[in-house]
């Protein structure tokens, strides 16, 4: 059964790259007919949120029928969204297999946790936004399980206090990092949620206001460390904190990666998340054949066996994200579709006046859903959707994008309710209640208002 899934989720990718690059419907056809198969494969495997969306969409789509002039159009685009979205689950999860097996990814994250203390949170918080863009959620079980070996009781010299301060200021600067991943990357998935949506818009317009955002929530994030965290005696000389080269080596590796996808959009004319796709199996197949490039042809067929033995193994866990997200794509598609703007009257004279304003009062939903439940990838497909329809004065696509991409950071970095969240819950033992609302809490006071100033100021 796991070759069955692996098989069909590579023919819905394979078919929807062709169609996306050169326009195929046939195509198309068999993507979403390969994404149903894939769909029944997973009965009685998936989460509730996964199976809530599903069943979400499925009630959408009779309201689609009974409502609509063209249900079968509308029907059919959204499910082209829903394969949109499945295909750029897989292509980014490829990265991780060369990634896993990588001896330079065990060594970047042996140096950063190695840091003295003062440097611990800015090295470990911007190495996790460097490694998620590749490993996306699999950094942090990468990387927690590597915090909670290293953070021993004789690590701390007997002090177990010292041990959970060292836990925390890790975990913390871990989820803090990840979370940042989504705003840096022109890879992430808020950014292929937003550009999708929004034709007319291009990354270098988000960029501005993603960029600042990032940088002020990590410079909030170090500072609130360095203020509530013990200060201990620096490292003494004969002891020198171990060398940044590893992660300097990751980074050029990350930017051949990124110009890939930049060349890719530029030579193919393709928009930067179709070009994502494209560059992210192009460069997990190019990293796994020079990994086995001693076995000769440039190592070329060793990573095609490599790819054939594991696709079954990597593509299994993740199920779940791909109808979390494709089913998001698919009911955004056609809420919005379904959804005149002229019944949004009495709504539209409330925050109208506003302007700029409610991008902060977008970015405030996204967070505050996030915390009953309501997953941000929903929040944002619908509002990324409904929002420019409007057309507020002042409310530009790129300021209501950069909000709630920034809205979405946030949410995973504070919901208990989180993929995220649940995952540091299980290594550290430590209820995610406490991990998004108590070790959260200063970080979370300081960076909303400090965020929302932002956007009005760039919005002025």
């Amino acid at each position: 059964m796991a070759r069955l899934r692996a098989g069909l989720l590579l023919i819905v990718t394979l078919a929807t790259l062709w169609h996306l690059v050169f326009i195929s419907v046939t195509l198309q056809v068999v993507a979403v007919i390969a994404l149903v198969a894939y769909l029944l494969t997973l009965r009685g495997r998936l989460s509730a949120m996964a199976f809530g969306l599903l069943l979400a969409a499925g009630m959408v789509s009779l309201l689609t029928l009974w409502q609509s002039e063209t249900p079968s159009r509308l029907l059919f685009e959204a499910a082209g969204r829903f394969a949109f979205f499945a295909t750029f689950v897989v292509a980014l999860s490829l990265l991780r297999l060369p990634a896993y097996r990588s001896r330079l990814v065990r060594r970047c994250g042996t140096a950063m946790l190695l840091q003295p203390p003062g440097r611990r949170y800015p090295i470990l918080s911007a190495g996790s936004a460097l490694f998620g863009i590749i490993l996306n959620i699999g950094v942090l079980n990468l990387f927690a399980c590597m915090i909670e070996k290293s953070n021993t009781l004789a690590a701390a010299q007997g002090r177990d206090w010292v041990r959970r301060v060292r836990q925390r200021r890790m975990m913390l600067a871990l989820l803090r990092g990840f979370s940042l991943a989504p705003l840096i990357s022109p890879m992430g998935i808020g950014v292929a949620v937003v550009l999708s949506s929004l034709p007319a818009l291009r990354w270098i317009d988000l960029a501005p206001y993603v960029i600042g955002s990032a940088l002020l929530i990590f410079l909030v994030g170090w500072g609130v460390d360095h203020l509530t965290g013990p200060h201990p005696a620096a490292r003494s000389e004969d002891t020198p904190a171990p060398s940044l080269v590893p992660l300097g080596q990751f980074c050029l590796l990350l930017l051949g990666i990124v110009s890939l996808v930049f060349v890719l959009a530029w030579v193919l004319e393709l928009r930067l998340p179709i070009a994502a796709l494209v560059g992210a199996p192009v460069s997990a197949m190019a990293w796994l054949a020079w990994q086995r490039r001693r076995l000769g042809l440039l190592g070329v067929p060793g990573a095609l066996v490599s790819l054939r033995r594991q696709l079954p193994w990597l593509v299994a866990p993740i199920g779940n994200e791909v109808v979390v997200l494709g089913a998001a794509g698919y009911l955004g598609q056609l809420c919005v579709a379904l959804v005149p703007v002229a019944s949004l009257g009495p709504l539209l004279s409330v925050i109208e006046p506003l302007g700029a304003a409610n991008a902060v009062l977008a970015m405030l939903l996204v967070v505050g859903l996030a915390q009953v439940g309501v997953n941000p990838i929903v929040t944002v497909t619908l509002l990324v959707g409904l929002l420019p329809s409007l057309q507020i004065e002042g409310l530009t696509p790129a300021l209501t994008g950069a909000a709630l991409m920034v809205g979405w950071a946030l949410a995973l970095m504070s919901s208990p309710m989180t993929a995220s969240m649940l995952i540091l819950s299980r290594f550290t033992g430590v209820a995610s209640t406490q991990i998004g609302y108590r070790w959260n809490a200063r970080f979370l006071l300081a960076c909303i208002p400090l965020l929302a100033g932002w956007f009005l100021y760039a919005a002025w």
